[in-house]
């Protein structure tokens, strides 16, 4: 990472784990090692969209991206702390219109097949979310968005599209992930008291989901962005209140 890229955030500084470091970047070892995983589960070979359909779907959207320019990538969950990719530059944004809910079902990082867990989707209930956004260098986009598909995309769980996102240094149109209601993983239909109880329980090969959303708790945390959302769904599984808002970590919770 280059160009200082958190010149506009150095509080993130050691916060953000390293494209070298993520076990999330989806390389063809990863991505094997993804599939015999997969296997061991029970899950089948049909489990993931294959390298075709996920290129397929990559190609379609990054059709409405101009190549010579950099790219930018909204990030709202896991991406926040973990994006697994090369960027030159990280700002604060916001996208209006959309807000981040636990509405994705997994049965792998934070779940498993008999006991699915929940992960971050973009919903269009108004309002706005608060987030990041990563510049990926224009020579870089080809092979980031390729890895980037194969992690966020893998089971076709999302709509990925292009939208304006501000920031504090000016607006930019960035590639989010929005909420799939035809996708059978889409679990929308849950209250915040549903939602916790399934977080509160489930666990996957990345770890528990709580943790999960411990650590976005955190890193929304050390950006002052206060998510009413995700702190009650904190306090309904834990009883007690988050730290204030400012670095410190969730007690007993490693950051990574």
């Amino acid at each position: 990472m280059s160009g200082q890229p958190f010149r506009h955030l150095p509080a993130l500084a050691g916060q953000i784990r390293s494209a070298a470091e993520s076990r999330l970047r989806a390389t063809d070892e990863v991505l094997a090692a993804w599939d015999a995983e997969a296997r061991q589960r029970g899950l089948g070979p049909c489990w993931r969209w294959s390298n075709a359909a996920l290129d397929a779907s990559r190609r379609a959207v990054m059709a409405h991206h101009d190549g010579t320019q950099d790219l930018w990538i909204f990030a709202y969950g896991s991406l926040m702390w973990d994006p697994a990719l090369h960027f030159t530059e990280v700002r604060r944004a916001t996208l209006a219109g959309y807000q981040r809910r636990f509405s994705c079902k997994t049965t792998i990082g934070r779940g498993t097949v008999d006991q699915p867990g929940l992960v971050v989707a973009l919903e269009p209930q108004g309002g706005a979310c608060e987030g990041l956004v990563f510049r990926i260098d224009a020579s870089l986009a080809d092979q980031e968005s390729q890895l980037f598909w194969r992690r966020e995309m893998i089971l076709g769980s999302y709509q990925p599209r292009f939208l304006q996102a501000t920031t504090p240094q000016g607006s930019v149109r960035a590639l989010a992930l929005l909420s799939n209601p035809d996708h059978a993983s889409h679990a929308a239909h849950l209250n915040l008291q549903e939602t916790a109880a399934i977080i509160g329980r489930a666990c996957g090969s990345h770890g528990t989901n709580l943790e999960y959303l411990r650590q976005l708790a955190v890193q929304l945390g050390r950006l002052g962005i206060n998510d009413d959302y995700v702190r009650g769904l904190l306090h309904q599984i834990v009883d007690k209140p988050l730290p204030d808002p400012g670095g410190s970590r969730v007690p007993g919770q490693p950051v990574s």
